[in-house]
């Protein structure tokens, strides 16, 4: 036929029509997302990543009727898409934006918090819901599941947290709550896989040392190897000086260099988190000050509208994805209502609690080792510390379709209603203590 010819000769070619009506949709969401965004900034209930989760639930739920209750899904979680493309861009930045001196000042606090406490909260979380989740007989849940559940619950959200407290107004606070949520997120992703990759049928005593030893090769090699990437990118950039012939160049080679950092810390079996955080904050340190003036600016406003796009789009994605129907028909056919409200409320009591058995301590501990009052941390910001760690975020999400969703199905009840359970926590958590600390 001619006319069929002639019509793919005049426009583009072919190209999957749902996909670009989905990348479609999604961009002028994250239009809508920053317009409102701004529009609200003198209100303080809200911010960005508030709204772009109540516009991902408002996307989905518009979809779900658009399409009669078939799918409110445009793409299926992917946690490659998570954990290769979003997630970098938002460390690197949270990294290159940190004020070094506050954050290696309190350098101790933050690694015991993120460390030891990350340890303590794992441990409290999956011990309880043993003894809790149990007793509900859910379904095929092993030992495994439990401490994969332990994992999952230990993440808080740096992402969200790094919006509410400003840096500027509580420096020390902000100092700490941030460097724990990012070493955190990068324990959590690290105990996760050690215990996906964990022979849990003989248990010793020697496993578990080896356990803690693999986990401190795996911090500190991570550390080591962003640090060493930061310092190269400085060399590069000052050796060859690219800023005689263009900006460019420079801008791209930074950024190529810390995505390249992430990249070889995953081929390695390291943590990506924890080494391109610490290349942001080498590169911040010594490659910033190495480039032109011109370049100063772009790559300081280029990471954070990278970091900030990533964010935006992780928070729709987020709330379009708790609509999914397929997921809670499964929950609802197989278990009372009250169930998965009861299941929800024991991980959600269970964090409370978690959080609060290492904050207070640690800072007890912490407290012991400052000698100016000023230095040390207050019961009010214990209290926020505490609070502002109870957001579940991206990271848990990810890591529980990783653990419960084999490609993105969930044909199982009790995988379903874990998912579910994960979903509820991450909304519910992420409003609350948002209005907690905005009071």
């Amino acid at each position: 036929s001619e006319g069929g010819m002639m019509g793919l000769g005049l426009g583009d070619p072919p190209a999957d029509y749902g996909s670009i009506m989905a990348v479609g949709l999604f961009v002028a969401l994250m239009c809508i997302c920053i317009i409102v965004g701004h529009l609200l900034e003198e209100n303080r209930w809200m911010n960005e990543s508030t709204t772009a989760l109540l516009l991902g639930l408002g996307a989905g739920t518009v979809i779900l009727f658009a399409s009669s209750g078939k799918n409110s899904r445009l793409m299926v979680f992917s946690e490659d898409l998570f954990f290769i493309y979003l997630l970098p861009p938002i460390i690197f930045n949270a990294g290159f934006q940190v004020k070094k001196k506050q954050f290696f000042r309190n350098f101790m606090t933050i690694t015991l918090f993120a460390v030891v406490g990350t340890l303590i909260s794992f441990s409290i979380i999956s011990l309880g819901a043993m003894g809790l989740i149990s007793r509900l007989n859910i379904g095929s849940l092993e030992l495994g599941d439990y401490l994969a559940l332990g994992a999952i619950f230990s993440a808080t959200d740096s992402v969200c947290t790094l919006q509410v407290l400003s840096q500027d107004e509580t420096p020390f606070l902000y100092s700490l709550v941030f460097g724990e949520g990012v070493v955190n997120d990068a324990t959590s992703v690290v105990l996760f896989n050690a215990i996906q990759n964990f022979d849990l049928g003989n248990f010793s005593s020697l496993k578990f040392l080896q356990f803690i030893g693999n986990f401190l090769y795996l911090f500190g090699a991570s550390t080591f190897l962003g640090v060493a990437s930061g310092l190269l990118s400085a060399y590069v950039i000052k050796k060859l000086y690219f800023g005689r012939h263009s900006t460019d160049r420079e801008v791209a080679i930074m950024m190529l260099m810390a995505y390249l950092s992430y990249m070889l810390a995953e081929l390695l079996d390291l943590s990506g988190i924890l080494t391109v955080f610490f290349c942001g904050i080498v590169m911040s340190h010594y490659t910033w000050h190495n480039v032109t003036e011109s370049s100063r600016v772009t790559t300081k406003h280029a990471f954070a509208t990278l970091s900030f796009i990533s964010e935006t789009f992780l928070f729709l994605y987020v709330g379009m994805d708790a609509l999914d129907i397929e997921k809670w028909k499964i929950v609802s056919e197989t278990y009372s209502p009250m169930k998965s409200i009861a299941l929800s409320s024991i991980i959600l009591a269970l964090v409370l609690v978690a959080r609060a058995a290492f904050v207070f301590p640690l800072s007890y501990l912490s407290n012991l080792t400052k000698e100016t009052p000023g230095e040390k941390i207050s019961i009010r910001q214990q209290v926020i510390i505490w609070w502002a760690g109870l957001m579940r975020g991206a990271v848990s999400i990810a890591l529980a379709y990783n653990k419960f969703a084999k490609s993105g199905h969930t044909q199982l009840p009790s995988n379903a209603i874990m998912i579910t359970s994960t979903i509820i926590i991450v909304l519910f958590s992420t409003i609350v203590s948002f209005l907690f600390l905005l009071n």
